[in-house]
């Protein structure tokens, strides 16, 4: 096997708990020739002061001792570990080289990458698309690489799923493949699936709502072989071929965040590009740690986990105005009034439902599904003012 260089790049915003965690996982993977790139999206809990210290061996991440995963991140990797620091600018130049060069003689032994670690502040919250753009960018300015994997941040891996995943493109080199995806695994239910890499074929009737591969399947309970996906790859791991990225371009930072990766892989796919899932690469990933996970909350007999507000931004507004934005951009008016009809009408009833049953701040909450429909229709894009 021919081990090309892969750039890892972790976005981080206010969670460098889990950044940590996740470090700590993939700085013991078995692929021997990797770097790791964290961008900071300018969290203002001064996450990159606290990575950078971790990275220094002066503070290390508690893993519950009953965390069946804790394995995957623990015992800590030897410290320290040289890193460099880069602002947006100096990173999307391609940082500096020579630096880079000198640390690699003072990589700890245990470490199973060669390379220093990268940290980027990106200076402002970006989102995902911005974001991975910025260590995106830093690692084609280097030049050096093949591939591209963006992993999110709250995750942790197991040792072989990137060899895993290369090995699809090796295995099916002489297709133009272009991402390759992972079995994404729930974090506190593992022997349960999230999704099995992707989605389903898009269509006008389910726009970027692509429906998931396996969803909540025992992981033994799915296909073992390597197969094509017709949708989209899942953003939680993607392993991204750099030919791509240079014939379609970067993420579209139109989204902030949120149905990016749909974006991405439709336009990826109209250029004849194909997607693999390397069912052997498991992820676990904790899904919404980023941005709140849910509260329990009761109506009568109901009781359902309903989204804290800092997550409804992301549920409720930009779903409906990434959706929309998404749908009208590859299938036209005709798809939006298809999608309109088949799904989305549906799904606000839902949400209205859910919120007058169940949510504090109503008013607010509709406010926020009806300016994300005016904005999707309206193409007002980029970073919402929450954020």
């Amino acid at each position: 096997m021919n081990y090309i260089k892969v750039y890892i790049i972790l976005l981080n915003y206010n969670g460098w708990v889990d950044t940590i965690e996740c470090l700590e996982s993939v700085l013991r993977n078995d692929y021997p020739n990797y770097q790791v790139i964290v961008v900071d999206n300018n969290s203002p809990n001064n996450s990159i002061e606290y990575l950078k210290t971790w990275a220094e061996g002066k503070l290390d991440v508690w893993v519950n001792p009953d965390n069946s995963l804790r394995n995957l991140s623990f015992p800590p990797v030897p410290k320290p570990i040289p890193y460099v620091y880069y602002s947006r600018e100096e990173a999307e130049k391609g940082g500096n080289p020579e630096i880079e060069e000198e640390l690699k003689n003072k990589i700890p032994k245990d470490i199973t990458s060669k390379y220093p670690l990268v940290f980027i502040q990106s200076g402002d919250n970006l989102g995902f698309a911005g974001g991975n753009n910025v260590g995106i960018r830093y690692a084609l300015a280097k030049g050096d690489f093949e591939y591209i994997w963006l992993l999110n941040n709250d995750t942790v891996i197991e040792k072989d799923a990137l060899k895993e995943m290369v090995k699809v493109f090796t295995i099916h080199k002489r297709q133009k493949i272009g991402i390759v995806g992972s079995k994404l695994v729930r974090y506190d239910k593992p022997d349960t699936l999230q999704v099995l890499c992707g989605t389903k074929p898009l269509t006008c009737k389910s726009g970027n709502y692509g429906e998931y591969l396996y969803p909540n399947y025992k992981i033994n309970d799915t296909p073992k072989d390597i197969f094509e996906i017709k949708g989209y790859i899942v953003g939680a791991s993607m392993l991204i071929e750099k030919s791509l990225i240079k014939e379609i371009g970067l993420l579209d930072e139109a989204y902030f965040m949120w149905a990016e990766e749909a974006d991405f892989c439709v336009r990826a796919l109209r250029k004849g590009w194909k997607f693999y899932c390397a069912t052997n690469s498991i992820i676990y990933h904790k899904e919404g740690a980023s941005t709140g996970n849910g509260i329990l909350r009761q109506f009568l007999w109901l009781r359902r986990v309903r989204p804290p507000i800092s997550r409804f931004v992301i549920t409720g507004y930009l779903n409906n105005r990434n959706g929309l934005y998404f749908v009208k951009k590859f299938f036209g008016y005709k798809g939006l009034a298809c999608f309109f009809l088949a799904k989305f009408l549906k799904m606000q009833i839902r949400f209205i439902v859910g919120i007058l049953l169940f949510d504090n701040n109503k008013l607010y909450r509709i406010s926020l599904l009806i300016r994300g429909i005016k904005d999707g229709l309206m193409n007002n894009m980029g970073k919402p003012k929450e954020f």
